[in-house]
């Protein structure tokens, strides 16, 4: 974030508001939420097409921000919006890779860095395994930070099916890790 930057104070929904005339303003918006965005559709469609998906995003942004009602909070429709492009670029594909190139990483011991590069491989295999609606629910709660209630907002789902979507999803995570030999 640029330093004196003007937008920093705003709350989210001011910050739509002036968006709609302001180009700066949006470039504040997307720098505040393009890192949430980036690793929601990561844990989603891998880190390689990760990128692709926050460019889609931003993208339908700009678009579509006047259609903003204010009626939810602006995070809780930026992963909805997120979401759908990230479905959008799942159905493109013709084939689901499961393990990837691996993030960059910060010097370590190869030994350590390979254990790590397993362990993401494993559990990007796991997250893979689950049903669409329990990883989109452990995304948005692990990965994104949101709480129960902004996830049933986000997905249309009551609160009590939200709760049971993350505590199956954990549980099938942890057997699926166990079995492939990953301890917790």
């Amino acid at each position: 974030m640029p330093l004196n930057d003007p937008y920093a104070p705003l709350p989210d929904t001011e910050l739509v508001r002036l968006a709609l005339r302001d180009e700066a303003a949006f470039e504040a918006l997307v720098r505040r939420h393009a890192a949430g965005v980036h690793r929601l559709a990561a844990s989603m469609v891998g880190p390689g097409a990760a990128d692709d998906v926050v460019q889609e995003v931003f993208i339908s942004l700009h678009r579509s921000l006047k259609t903003f009602r204010g009626e939810a909070k602006f995070s809780t429709w930026l992963h909805r919006v997120t979401l759908n492009a990230c479905y959008g670029a799942l159905k493109a594909r013709t084939t689901v890779p499961l393990s990837q190139e691996p993030e960059p990483r910060a010097p370590h011991s190869p030994v350590h860095r390979s254990e790590q590069a397993q362990v993401r491989e494993r559990l990007a295999a796991a997250l893979n395994q689950l049903p669409r609606d329990q990883r989109e629910a452990i995304a948005l709660r692990e990965l994104s930070g949101l709480d129960y209630a902004e996830i049933a907002q986000i997905t249309g789902a009551e609160l009590g099916t939200v709760k049971s979507r993350i505590a199956r999803a954990r549980a099938a995570l942890r057997a699926w890790l166990t079995n492939a030999g990953v301890t917790p």
